[in-house]
């Protein structure tokens, strides 16, 4: 995994502009943060923890990594966000997650799949030929499942995650306060982050709406 990320963040010395480069190391380096850090390994105790993992990986590794490769036609920006919002809710359903914890085949086909398809969707997203409304539509709609997900982890009456099982106790959480936690992590932030895309968004329809 580090030589995967070292190479990648070795690969932006080929692109043609100084901000692309920028964005593709940043997001390289919120990957590597994801998967090298002890955070990878707080997530095997705590679902909190993998929470934030996909958080991360999802709202601000992936449209940092879009920015970084712009796209200059049209995105099919619905089935990205279909896409991306049928992988996050495959990551989260029981069974699968606990697939992903003890296989690390299905666990390395998801984290890739969930980076991959949140990186079309900020494509999406960020086009240039994507009308703002779109844009905005595109990323309240976003928001609104992931916010959904995260409502359902929140007030879920029992753990849905035994594969967790008392690991939080150790870190002054019962499980199912860690994955109250780990449901508000993926609320709130995100909120702001969703929120901050469609303020940009919005200033650029009105800078287009000033030049006509």
């Amino acid at each position: 995994m580090i030589a995967a990320l070292a190479c990648a963040c070795a690969t932006a010395v080929l692109m043609p502009r100084s901000v692309r480069r920028t964005y593709w190391i940043a997001g390289c380096s919120v990957v590597a943060i994801v998967f090298v850090s002890p955070l990878c390994a707080l997530g095997s105790a705590l679902f909190a923890a993998r929470s934030f993992h996909h958080l991360l990986l999802a709202a601000v590794a992936a449209p940092l990594l879009a920015a970084a490769f712009p796209a200059r036609g049209r995105a099919y920006g619905l089935a990205a966000l279909l896409t991306s919002s049928g992988v996050l809710w495959l990551w989260h359903w029981p069974a699968l997650y606990t697939l992903a914890y003890e296989n690390h085949a299905a666990y390395w086909a998801l984290q890739i799949g969930l980076l991959a398809s949140f990186v079309w969707f900020w494509r999406a997203v960020l086009s240039a030929v994507a009308s703002p409304l779109s844009a905005i539509m595109l990323i309240g709609a976003g928001a609104g499942q992931m916010g959904l997900l995260a409502a359902l982890l929140t007030f879920a009456p029992r753990p849905l995650y035994e594969v967790h099982g008392l690991a939080s106790l150790s870190w002054g959480l019962d499980p199912l306060s860690d994955q109250q936690l780990g449901g508000l992590l993926m609320w709130v932030p995100a909120f702001f982050v969703y929120g901050l895309f469609a303020i940009l968004a919005a200033r650029r329809g009105f800078a287009r709406a000033s030049l006509t």
